[in-house]
């Protein structure tokens, strides 16, 4: 493979993925809206083409992509946060857009269509989830998600394309959201503030998104046709060991205030992702450590946030 396609480039996964896949000799095209706020985040080098298209306008690929190419991942998603989770005229754009995403990938003569689901998809489960888990979404986003993969995979064995889903877990670095645990809390940290945190009694599992990345490009590469990939370490920590070793990173002696906030209504307290599934078909294991990922995401953040 040698060229791919991505859309929601300037959000962080679609980043890391750039970077992943630049890195490995791939051409990009980075779809983004022409009046994308976070376009500047696009990393300016010869392999990296930017393509101006709105998700609306996905049909229009063929016309705006001078050549053929092999991989289509679609990362671009509107209403991942909030009240717009269960904005369901916005979700239905979204399964649409996805739909159109894979007529643009047959349209250009990709090989294989990667989709970024959701751990949304599956709703709450007290045991590790792996791609046969029971899917349950509590939400119009996690439903949505469920939707667009189902569609998806189906469009793509009509069209005769390889189909692969991501229900990806908490990933977490550089370009993630302000409103996260893991930036917002850096971001006070920094600013030498006390940042308000529940019990930390959940069980969740963090990956780095460098190593997303790369397990998007294995599955790419050597994943099985119509697999679901379960993206996530495997591991599970409890979230206040998380928090403390965000605190350590920035100031060990900085105070943190855990038990401050009550756990929200439906609570996630184990989230953990079985990924021997892309681990039997890819390769693929994890290689940052949680300690390792925030150091990095902290070097990020100070020259980001810095004063």
């Amino acid at each position: 493979m040698k060229n791919a396609v991505i859309t929601g480039v300037t959000g962080m996964l679609g980043l890391a993925l750039i970077r992943e896949l630049t890195a490995e000799g791939y051409t990009v095209y980075a779809v983004t809206r022409a009046n994308s706020a976070r376009r500047e985040n696009i990393p300016t080098q010869e392999n990296v083409k930017v393509i101006e298209c709105d998700l609306s306008e996905l049909g229009n690929l063929k016309n705006l992509i001078p050549e053929k190419c092999d991989a289509f991942f679609h990362f671009g998603w509107a209403g991942t946060f909030g009240a717009e989770r269960n904005d369901m005229e916005l979700q239905l754009r979204n399964i649409n857009f996805t739909l159109d995403a894979v007529k643009a990938a047959k349209d250009l003569g990709c090989e294989v269509f990667l989709g970024a689901g959701s751990q949304a998809e599956f709703g709450r489960h007290n045991e590790k989830i792996s791609p046969s888990t029971s899917a349950n979404p509590e939400n119009g986003y996690g439903m949505a998600k469920l939707c667009a993969g189902q569609m998806s995979r189906l469009v793509c064995a009509e069209l005769g394309i390889r189909h692969i889903w991501f229900r990806i877990f908490s990933v977490y670095g550089p370009y993630d959201g302000e409103k996260t645990m893991i930036i917002s809390g850096i971001k006070q940290l920094l600013a030498g503030k006390r940042p308000s945190y529940t019990k930390g009694g959940q069980l969740w599992d963090y990956l780095y998104c460098d190593d997303a990345a790369r397990a998007f490009r294995l599955a790419a590469e050597r994943g099985r046709d119509g697999a679901v990939y379960c993206v996530g370490s495997g591991k599970t920590r409890r979230l206040s060991e998380y928090i403390e070793i965000i605190r350590d990173s920035v100031d060990p002696k900085a105070e943190i205030g855990i038990g401050d906030v009550p756990y929200a209504e439906k609570q996630v307290m184990y989230l953990c992702a079985d990924i021997s599934s892309l681990n039997e078909d890819t390769g693929f294991e994890p290689e940052y450590s949680f300690e390792k990922g925030i150091e990095k995401t902290v070097e990020w953040c100070k020259e980001k946030y810095k004063k």
